[in-house]
């Protein structure tokens, strides 16, 4: 009687949700609890990629937490949380010690300004060449907006750099060749922080992951700061085909073909200590790479291609 009831039920769970029997016992016995930490950058779409799946099984639980790329890795190595949430490329003495990364979606490193900036139009209008970057975050040689940018004035520049071993650090500084620890500046902890220091002070730039710049609701810039966009072919001036950052959306499909540089464009991981072994962790990644990417786009990321999708799947299997 009771296994008859039981099977009634499913057949009502079915017919009401529009569910086939293998996905309603699939949500019934998937218990179990992911734990994640690491880059800032990709904690935004971890939290949501949490929220839905725990939709689908709520007897699992997530824990979460961000602290930087270099964090996540560490804590994933010595066994701290299940996934370590990495922006940036894995290094072969990580992978050496079992570090296994899993590409999930992709997103890109802007320079920010302060919306305050005296100059703030014509630096719009001027764009960031990779040379003007350089001689403020690397050599230091330029001291002054005037400098840097080429025109008149005497306002210095107070540049901004993060203090947390990060993703964003790491491809911001391999946009010029460097490494995250050549970069200058005063240092920030974390996305967030960074972003409030330049929004504050109207002579400050700095850079970000997407996720810290937009709003993801309205796809606008976040009040109080600016993109400062890439002159990507340096006449010294930003033209049509470089003017793609109004909105988050535009920034987002500049970057999935290709028109924003890579770097600062780039990868991000799920990194674990091995290939995953634990059943609840191997589902979750698996349905990152594919039901969990339709909520991709919609917070501020770019999906994958379906042929790097195909090779991620294929490699937890």
């Amino acid at each position: 009687m009771i296994k008859k009831s039981c099977t009634f039920f499913l057949l009502i769970l079915v017919l009401f949700f529009g569910l086939n029997k293998k996905q309603v016992i699939a949500q019934e016995k998937l218990k179990g609890t992911i734990s994640l930490s690491g880059a800032w950058a990709l904690y935004p779409m971890a939290v949501r990629w949490a929220e839905e799946f725990r939709k689908i099984y709520p007897d699992v639980r997530i824990d979460l937490s961000a602290g930087g790329a270099g964090k996540g890795i560490t804590d994933a190595l010595n066994g701290m949380v299940d996934i370590g949430m990495a922006s940036r490329e894995i290094y072969s003495e990580e992978t050496s010690k079992g570090a296994f990364p899993v590409a999930v979606t992709k997103d890109a490193v802007v320079a920010v300004i302060s919306a305050s900036n005296p100059s703030v139009n014509t630096l719009l209008t001027k764009g960031l060449s990779k040379d003007a970057g350089n001689s403020i975050w690397i050599t230091g040689m330029h001291k002054t907006w005037g400098q840097a940018f080429g025109f008149k004035g005497t306002a210095p520049i107070h540049v901004y750099t993060r203090s947390d071993a990060c993703g964003g650090g790491e491809v911001w500084s391999k946009f010029f060749g460097k490494k995250q620890e050549d970069l200058l500046g005063n240092g920030v902890y974390g996305d967030p922080g960074l972003a409030l220091a330049v929004k504050k002070d109207p002579l400050g730039i700095g850079y970000n992951n997407i996720g810290y710049v937009y709003d993801s609701k309205t796809k606008k810039q976040l009040t109080g700061l600016r993109v400062l966009p890439i002159d990507i072919n340096n006449d010294g001036k930003i033209t049509p085909d470089e003017d793609f950052y109004r909105s988050m959306d535009d920034l987002i499909n500049a970057v999935a073909n290709g028109k924003y540089p890579a770097p600062p464009a780039r990868e991000l991981y799920f990194v674990t200590n091995g290939k995953p072994q634990k059943e609840v962790v191997t589902r979750f990644l698996r349905w990152v790479l594919t039901e969990g990417q339709k909520f991709v786009n919609e917070s501020g990321y770019i999906s994958l291609s379906n042929e790097k999708i195909a090779a991620e799947l294929k490699r937890i299997q």
